[in-house]
């Protein structure tokens, strides 16, 4: 019979704050009894400070904290409250596991506990999108990507939210024991085998907030346009500015240049109408200012990670409109 410090160990780090989800969705995936097919299988380890709510449940670890230290690979669930700092005591144990050799993963927020503790600090990281501009703010010397599923630095991984949140943990499978092994969990729990890492997070960028801003009524004209040709001096003239000026305060606001900015635009509008109406591609790359299907498709697949089919495919609304 095999015991416990044969097999190798899966962490869930439980405290007040984790989500649940996030804590749930791990633990299906490494806490099924695979044993009869896979030896050794995942020994699941419920490691926190004492009995931790968690949404609205109250859960009772297995383990202390310094478990995390024997453990083979740790999981940092998603964290609730992303404006206040992780206990000391989770981010000490966290960063003592992965100096005594654990491969560390978050999922969605937990970022922010594996950026306190250190382990981001000039790695490539993602978190849920929502979360990224204030993963980069908090902590500069990480390198946020917001539009991946996951991220795999060899010893520490993190993830986006929800869904991604599975997709790294199947892969953490994949990587242990084989895409064989993996497929059978992911049909196990009825999700998609694999999606690799790279692929972008399905989201809808928001306009920037406007309030107050030189801006302000520059964006919402844009959007109410996407579908005609308009340039960086069009804008400009728009807003009353110089093209430079108008890079300088697009820089500002978004992250991002003018054309890159409108360009995710018309992306964000394509997949609203992939996924709404029944319009063909070409179609809707007239209607977001594309011109034509070959030039959605270029940008889109570079952009979104996948071909509008299968974003439709995916995203296509039960009783779709035709537009």
């Amino acid at each position: 019979m095999r015991t416990i410090p044969d097999m190798p160990t899966v962490a869930l780090v439980v405290t007040d704050g984790m989500l649940h989800f996030e804590l749930s969705m791990a633990h299906e995936v490494f806490g099924a009894d695979l044993s009869g097919r896979v030896d050794p299988w995942y020994d699941v380890a419920l490691c926190g400070p004492g009995t931790a709510r968690i949404g609205r449940f109250l859960m009772e670890p297995d383990h202390g904290l310094d478990r995390l230290a024997h453990a083979d690979t740790v999981i940092v669930p998603g964290w609730a409250d992303v404006d206040e700092h992780p206990p000391t005591d989770m981010v000490d144990a966290v960063r003592a596991a992965h100096d005594a050799g654990a491969r560390v993963a978050s999922l969605c927020t937990g970022a922010f506990v594996l950026a306190a503790a250190g382990l981001l600090d000039g790695r490539r990281a993602t978190t849920h999108w929502a979360h990224t501009e204030a993963l980069a703010s908090r902590y500069p010397r990480v390198e946020v990507d917001p539009g991946v599923l996951y991220v795999d630095s060899g010893r520490v991984l993190t993830s986006a939210g929800k869904a991604a949140a599975m997709d790294l943990c199947l892969h953490l499978v994949r990587l242990d024991h084989g895409s064989a092994v993996a497929n059978t969990v992911a049909r196990r729990l009825v999700v998609p085998p694999h999606r690799p890492g790279g692929q972008a997070q399905f989201v809808v960028a928001p306009v920037p907030a406007q309030d107050g801003h030189p801006l302000a009524e520059l964006f919402p004209w844009v959007m109410e346009r996407l579908d005609q040709p308009l340039t960086v001096e069009d804008l400009a003239r728009r807003a009353n500015m110089s093209s430079r000026n108008l890079g300088r305060h697009f820089r500002a606001m978004t992250g991002t240049t003018p054309l890159q900015w409108l360009l995710a635009q018309r992306i964000r509008r394509a997949q609203e109408l992939l996924g709404t109406t029944g319009d063909g591609v070409e179609a809707i790359a007239a209607a977001v200012g594309m011109g034509t299907a070959t030039t959605l498709r270029r940008h889109f697949g570079r952009d979104v990670g996948v071909p509008p089919d299968v974003y439709r495919r995916t995203f296509r609304d039960r009783t779709p409109r035709q537009g």
